[in-house]
């Protein structure tokens, strides 16, 4: 009888501590008990612990991601102008604030409906028309229909929502005179958005790819472009950029298609070493050549436009381009356009931009892209809506 008492006190002292590990709270063992580190945290560092979900590490925008076969891929996203805040050449408050005003003075109003779509690439950018100041109308500019300013803090509404890069190159950027430009030039680097122009190429590394940026104005000043574009696009190629992306701001306002001007300075351009070229200016869509392997996108019309509360074509598209970087040469992997509407409503301007859903509204935008790329030399003959990869 002893001996079968002291076997069983044997097994009972030996069964206690996996008793003790099945009963216990799981939510009170600490992974410093486990690893026998001392845990320094008081209670309440404890509970404000973050749940993994919660915890986003950095994106290095310049850090390389590679593809199987050592190349690099740049997803790249081109809209038409953006112009918010006030007109100051009208009276009383603009048709910005009050749409603002609607949206209960949420500033992110505007992407609403592109949001997703830009968050989604590597970079986005957009033709800044406009300024983001306090300072005065431009005391030569006073005769102008439109002058164009807009808060400094609205600027948030960018890196919010996806955009990180904007071409300062356009006949509204003075509306406020230099004083105004200097604003805006620190108002964006301060928000951690860079900008290019003319006097300020910008040269910067995506995803491991060397990126250059050229704007222009072309009015009354081809004679000179002409030979000074294909001389800056040379001077980013000898600094190592290999891709180079110039921006024009062109054309005549309501043009649908480009001038012979234009076509020249652009083939020019893409001669040089351009690796894709973009317009603006005209408030309307131009069609897309493709010349040499590269795509020139001569206007992608207005994105978010104050200007009008109804402009009277408020169709547009959104450019997306890849491009393949391997031994330091680029090449096209396709581009996509997006139709949109500059509003979420039809009956006025929202300054929402809307992808159009309706395929008679998407067919009109592709129909007035090709009836007037047919007096281009070399027209895409095809608009492609989605990514071969992406579901449909």
């Amino acid at each position: 009888m002893l001996r079968k008492l002291t076997v069983w006190l044997l097994l009972f002292c030996l069964l206690m501590p996996l008793v003790a590990f099945a009963t216990e709270d799981e939510a009170d063992v600490s992974i410093a008990d486990v690893l026998g580190i001392e845990d320094t945290a008081t209670p309440d560092q404890a509970d404000a612990a973050v749940p993994d979900s919660q915890i986003t590490t950095p994106v290095d925008r310049a850090a390389p991601v590679y593809e199987l076969d050592g190349s690099i891929v740049v997803k790249m996203t081109f809209t038409g102008d953006f112009t918010i805040g006030d007109n100051l050449q009208t009276k009383g408050k603009s048709i910005f604030e009050q749409e603002l005003e609607k949206q209960n003075g949420d500033l992110n109003f505007p992407f609403r409906n592109f949001k997703s779509i830009l968050e989604k690439d590597d970079l986005t950018v957009l033709n800044f028309e406009g300024t983001l100041t306090k300072a005065g109308r431009n005391p030569t500019k006073l005769d102008n229909q439109f002058l164009f300013r807009a808060d400094p803090s609205y600027v948030k509404m960018l890196p919010d929502n996806g955009v990180e890069c904007v071409s300062l190159e356009n006949n509204h950027v003075l509306d406020m005179g230099e004083e105004g430009l200097a604003e805006t030039k620190k108002t964006l680097t301060d928000a951690g958005v860079q900008y290019y122009c003319e006097s300020e190429p910008l040269i910067f590394t995506l995803r491991g790819v060397k990126m250059g940026m050229l704007a222009y104005q072309t009015f009354d000043q081809y004679d000179r472009l002409f030979t000074k574009v294909p001389e800056d696009v040379k001077a980013l190629k000898d600094q190592g950029c290999e891709i180079v992306v110039v921006s024009f701001h062109w054309g005549a306002e309501k043009d649908y298609a480009p001038n012979d001007n234009q076509q020249k300075m652009a083939k020019l351009t893409i001669d040089a070493g351009a690796d894709l070229v973009v317009g603006h200016h005209s408030h309307r869509i131009n069609p897309i050549e493709e010349y040499n392997g590269k795509y020139i996108v001569y206007s992608l019309g207005n994105f978010c436009f104050a200007g009008n509360s109804k402009p009277d074509d408020m169709s547009t598209f959104v450019f997306q381009i890849k491009m393949r970087v391997k031994d330091g040469a680029a090449t096209t992997d396709g581009f996509v356009i997006i139709p949109a509407r500059i509003s979420s409503n039809a009956k006025y301007n929202d300054f929402i931009p809307t992808p159009y859903t309706k395929q008679e509204n998407i067919e009109s935008v592709l129909s007035v892209l090709k009836k007037n790329g047919q007096a281009l030399v070399n027209p895409v003959q095809d608009y492609p809506l989605s990514w071969p990869d992406e579901e449909q």
